[in-house]
C-alpha cells in the first residue's frame, strides 16, 4: 500500500478514536450534567452529584480541543467548510459550554437557594445541548450539506442555520443526547449510592429506551428513505494530492449501506452498539457498575463507528454540488503532515491516557452527602 494512502487511512481511524475518546471521556460529564437536577432532590445530593464529575471534566476537554486541532491539520477543506457551514451551530456549542467552568466553579459559592439552583440549570445546558447540536451535525452529514467549491478551490455554503434542524437531524440528536445522558448514568451510578442511585438507574432506563428506539428508526431511516453518496470506481485516485473537484459522485438510497454490503463482519460495530448499551444497564443493575461504564463504552464505540462506516471514505458530502463532496482521498493534508502529526500521536496520547487514568485511580469511590458536608469548604 502506498505510504500517503495508508496516512490517510490511519487519520481517518485517530479521527474516529478521538470522537470515541469524546464522547466516553468528556460524554460521561455532559451526561452527569444532563441528570442533575433530576436525580439530586435537595442540596447535598446535587452537590455529591457534582463532585462526582467536578475533579475530572476540564481535564476531559482535551478531547474536544484535539479532536478539533486533528481536524484542522490533517483535513484543512473539512475544518473550513464545516466551521463555516455550522458556524452557529459550533457558537451554540461553545455558547452551552460557557456554563460549565462557571457553573462548576461559582455554584457553591454563595449559600443561596436560587442562586445555586440556576446554576445547576446552567449545568444541564452545558451537559444536554452539545451532544443534542453534534448528532444534528451528524445527521446533516449523512443527509449531506450544500456547499461547493469554485474554480479556486473556495468554499461556499448555502444552507441555512434552520436548514440543518430537519427532521432526520433532529432525530440523530435525539439519539446522541439518549447515549450520553445513558452513559453519564452509568458513571454516575458508579459513583454514588442510595437516593442518587435509585433515581439514576430510573433515568438510565429511560434513556436507554429512547436510545433504542431512535436509533433503529434512525437506521431505517436511511436504508429506505435517505439518499446516500458513493463514488465513481476509477474516477479519483487514492494517492492524489488534496482536490476535491477531481472525482465523481453518485447519489441513490440506501448508498449509505454499501460498505456494509462490501464488508459483512463491519455489521459487527452496530451490533456492539445495542450489546454494549443493553449490557451496561444490565451490568449497572446488577451492581457491576465499573464494568457496566466500559460496555457503555463500547456502545458509544459501536453507535460512531456505525456512522463512520456508512459514510466512508467521506468527510463532508454536499448536497447541491456532489464532486465538491470531501473525502478522506482527496482532503487531507500533505503526506508529510500527516506524517509529523502521526509520531506526536503515538508520543502524546498514552501519555494523556497514563495521565488521566491515573487521575480517576486516585480519585475513586463513593461521592455521598456525609462526604459533602464534611468537606463543604473544599468540595464543589
Amino acid at each position: 500500500m502506498d505510504l500517503y494512502v495508508f496516512l490517510k487511512l490511519i487519520w481517518w481511524l485517530l479521527l474516529g478514536i478521538l470522537l470515541i475518546g469524546f464522547a466516553i471521556m468528556d460524554g460521561h460529564d455532559m451526561g452527569v450534567g444532563s441528570l442533575l437536577p433530576f436525580v439530586g432532590k435537595t442540596d447535598e445530593e446535587r452537590r455529591a452529584v457534582i463532585n462526582t464529575v467536578g475533579p475530572h471534566w476540564d481535564g476531559n476537554q482535551v478531547w474536544f480541543i484535539t479532536g478539533g486541532g486533528a481536524i484542522f491539520a490533517a483535513w484543512p477543506y473539512v475544518y473550513a467548510t464545516a466551521f463555516s457551514g455550522f458556524y452557529w451551530a459550533m457558537l451554540a456549542v461553545l455558547w452551552a459550554l460557557f456554563f460549565r467552568p462557571v457553573g462548576f466553579d461559582y455554584r457553591s459559592k454563595i449559600n443561596n437557594p436560587t442562586w445555586r439552583k440556576t446554576w445547576d440549570w446552567a449545568l444541564f445546558i452545558g451537559g444536554f445541548i452539545p451532544p443534542v447540536i453534534f448528532g444534528v451535525a451528524f445527521g446533516n452529514l449523512l443527509l449531506g450539506v450544500p456547499f461547493h467549491f469554485d474554480d479556486s478551490l473556495r468554499s461556499f455554503y448555502t444552507g441555512s442555520f434552520w436548514g440543518l434542524l430537519n427532521p432526520f437531524g433532529l432525530l440523530c440528536g435525539v439519539v446522541s443526547a439518549a447515549m450520553i445522558i445513558f452513559h453519564g448514568g452509568v458513571y454516575l451510578a458508579h459513583r454514588t449510592e442510595g437516593a442518587i442511585q435509585k433515581r439514576t438507574f430510573t433515568a438510565m432506563s429511560i434513556a436507554l429506551l429512547v436510545f433504542l428506539i431512535t436509533f433503529s428508526l434512525a437506521g431505517i431511516w436511511i436504508a429506505l428513505g435517505i439518499h446516500g453518496y458513493a463514488l465513481v470506481p476509477g474516477s479519483y485516485d487514492m494517492a492524489g494530492y488534496p482536490d476535491p473537484l477531481k472525482k465523481e459522485v453518485i447519489e441513490g438510497t440506501g448508498a449509505w449501506l454499501q460498505n456494509y454490503k462490501n464488508y459483512p463482519l463491519t455489521i459487527i460495530i452496530p451490533v456492539l452498539a445495542y450489546l454494549g448499551l443493553i449490557g451496561a444497564w444490565l451490568l449497572a443493575k446488577a451492581g457491576k457498575t465499573f464494568v457496566a461504564f466500559w460496555s457503555s463504552a463500547v456502545g458509544l464505540a459501536g453507535v460512531i463507528g456505525t456512522a463512520g462506516v456508512a459514510l466512508f471514505p467521506f468527510l463532508m458530502p454536499s448536497s447541491s454540488d456532489l464532486k465538491s463532496s470531501l473525502t478522506v482521498w482527496d482532503a487531507s493534508s500533505s503526506q508529510l503532515t500527516l506524517t509529523v502529526m502521526l509520531v506526536a500521536a503515538i508520543i502524546f496520547v498514552p501519555i494523556i491516557l497514563v495521565y488521566t487514568s491515573w487521575c480517576y485511580h486516585v480519585m475513586r469511590g463513593k461521592v455521598t452527602t456525609d462526604f459533602v458536608k464534611k468537606n463543604d469548604h473544599s468540595a464543589y
